[in-house]
């Protein structure tokens, strides 16, 4: 119970954040990276010096991983503030449970690991769902070519985000081996602030002090939100915990509809149903399948 608590404490505070990084209308998108980026390092680092770990937190023997999984994770990152721009919360979060239905693709194609059929079906069937929400932003009916921001814009970087972040989790997947969580989030964060301050020439604004605090609020939130994250998998098996990620939809829709005035349309519900029912589907057989692999075979005859 711990685990999952910890698991829901960390999709409230970041969807909350992503609200936040929403609701601050005209900041540019690097102005906007570097925010998040750089006042998530401060719970961090409060987070390493009471568990005692500041000495040991920041070193690391793979830098080049380190840069590598900075630099595809900010790509990630700046197409999913991109799509929150431009799209309703509830959508930009739902198109955003494609990333583990790419990730199973990239494996395949990249890795050449061997994918069995069912994984194969619950990442057509997932597709399919994230088809239904897009699909009316991408045509005229229904009016997805009108309203706030620019949807095709956001769909594209919605897409666009979760490919690089499917990326940036397979290069976390091999930092892991050698590298604290710790480690991984902090130099995630630093490299990510580091491009967003390279965007300065660029055309940053003037910021009041009500949108400076929504920012650092976001900053801070992103990098609490990775700290429960990771006390959460500490704490409980990532297949308990997992599920509890798509808790993240309801909460969107709640703040959509609350903060910014977004009434979910039927595409996005439906869709959304489908992406969920799929990536639950996904989970519980790889729970399944790593419990039959644990179990030890009957003695011979």
């Amino acid at each position: 119970m711990v685990g999952i608590g910890f698991k829901l404490a960390s999709v409230m505070v970041l969807v909350s954040m992503q609200g936040l990084l929403k609701a601050a209308e005209g900041v540019p998108l690097g102005q906007l990276v570097f925010f998040r980026a750089f006042f998530a390092i401060v719970p961090i680092i409060i987070f390493l010096a009471l568990r005692g770990e500041l000495s040991v937190g920041f070193k690391t023997s793979n830098p080049i991983g380190h840069v590598w999984r900075g630099v595809v994770g900010t790509g990630g990152l700046s197409f999913g503030i991109l799509a929150l721009i431009n799209l309703p919360l509830p959508e930009a979060v739902a198109i955003g449970y494609a990333t583990p239905f790419l990730i199973v693709v990239f494996s395949a194609i990249i890795f050449k690991e061997v994918v069995r059929a069912y994984r194969w079906t619950a990442v057509l069937v997932g597709l399919v769902g994230v088809m239904i929400i897009i699909w009316p932003r991408l045509t005229v009916f229904d009016g997805g070519l009108i309203g706030p921001g620019n949807p095709v814009l956001g769909v594209s970087a919605a897409l666009l985000g979760c490919c690089f972040g499917a990326g940036a989790m397979l290069l976390v997947r091999n930092l892991v081996r050698t590298e604290r969580s710790a480690t991984i989030v902090f130099y995630f964060s630093a490299i990510s602030a580091l491009i967003g301050l390279a965007t300065f020439p660029f055309g940053w604004v003037a910021l009041d002090w009500s949108t400076t605090a929504m920012l650092v609020l976001a900053g801070v939130a992103g990098g609490v939100g990775q700290i429960l994250l990771t006390e959460s998998f500490r704490h409980a098996d990532m297949s308990v915990v997992a599920p509890f990620d798509y808790s993240s939809l309801l909460i969107s829709i709640a703040i959509g509809y609350v903060i910014f005035g977004d009434v979910p349309t039927w595409q996005m519900l439906l869709g959304g149903m489908v992406v969920v029912g799929s990536g639950l589907f996904l989970i519980f057989r790889e729970h399944r399948s790593s419990r039959l692999a644990r179990r030890p075979l009957p003695p011979s005859s």
